[in-house]
């Protein structure tokens, strides 16, 4: 009976091999460290060299592993969406982008290690992609507030408790980055992060909230550049320009009506507003 077992055993895991080098699964990530929840997006490439049709996207073709230096497993707090049903002809390669910050516990400072999975339901088979190696680092933190965000669907209601919180952290080792953290007060949930510039050694960012709650931050990301950054309550960049100190150094400021403004600096234009200028030889005759 062990026997017959074994033969089984080394039966399915030639299939899979064949199956391996017929449907080949890449795995990359956008960058190699995050803070504790971060965005940690995974980019899944599927090659499809089978000679076959594969019918894909049901809920579980798609699955990630994550463990760390140590051994142990991280935690999944609920199965990131994958759905979606598709086809991949012989010959094709899909990607699929998957964000599985908020579905694992990565809290914890350390190197992780990330493999996904791809199971084909007509062979009954899964195939693994190379692990992907990760770093969790920690952030220092510059500066912090508090603020009230109401819900629209409970007028009259106390307010939910938020804060923001600016961090810096040594990205790679050879450059700072700053970071926003929007959290949850009442149960310590963090709600978003994410990297919003680049900045210069001792520098100390400039931060304040305008009557929406909404977060406005500048910071020297360069020897004459200094990165403007408008957060919303959920975390989310809705405004994000460069100013370049040119004779007078920006700070933020108020306007007549109490905006908040960038005063000094000179604004610089978003590429895709230059004008093309065209060349003699490209104007009409």
């Amino acid at each position: 009976m062990k026997f017959l077992f074994s033969i089984v055993c080394l039966f399915l895991a030639a299939l899979a091999f064949e199956a391996s080098a017929q449907v080949t699964v890449d795995l990359t990530l956008d960058q190699q460290q995050f803070l504790p929840g971060e965005d940690l997006v995974a980019i899944v490439h599927v090659t499809n060299r089978s000679g076959q049709l594969l019918h894909l996207g049901d809920p579980d073709w798609l699955s990630f592993f994550i463990q760390s230096s140590d051994g142990s497993v991280v935690a999944k707090k609920s199965d990131p969406p994958v759905t979606g049903l598709f086809d991949l002809d012989n010959g094709e390669v899909a990607i699929k982008r998957v964000n599985l910050g908020p579905y694992f516990n990565l809290q914890r400072t350390a190197t992780y290690h990330l493999v996904a999975t791809v199971h084909i339901a007509a062979w009954k088979t899964d195939i693994n992609s190379l692990p992907v190696s990760f770093d969790v680092i920690q952030g220092a933190q510059m500066w912090s507030q508090t603020f009230g965000v109401s819900d629209p669907e409970m007028p009259g209601q106390p307010p939910q408790v938020r804060k923001y919180t600016l961090m810096e952290a040594n990205y790679l080792q050879d450059q700072l980055r700053l970071y926003v953290q929007v959290s949850d007060e009442s149960n310590g949930n963090i709600l978003r992060v994410r990297a919003i510039a680049p900045m210069i050694s001792f520098s100390q960012p400039e931060a304040q909230l305008d009557q929406s709650s909404r977060l406005h931050v500048l910071c020297q990301s360069g020897a004459t550049a200094f990165s403007y950054n408008v957060i919303g309550t959920d975390g989310k960049i809705v405004e994000h320009d460069i100013y370049d100190y040119v004779s007078k150094r920006p700070r933020l400021g108020q306007d007549t009506n109490g905006n908040i403004i960038v005063l000094g600096g000179v604004l610089r234009a978003d590429p895709g507003e230059i004008p093309q200028v065209k060349s003699p030889d490209q104007l009409a005759r």
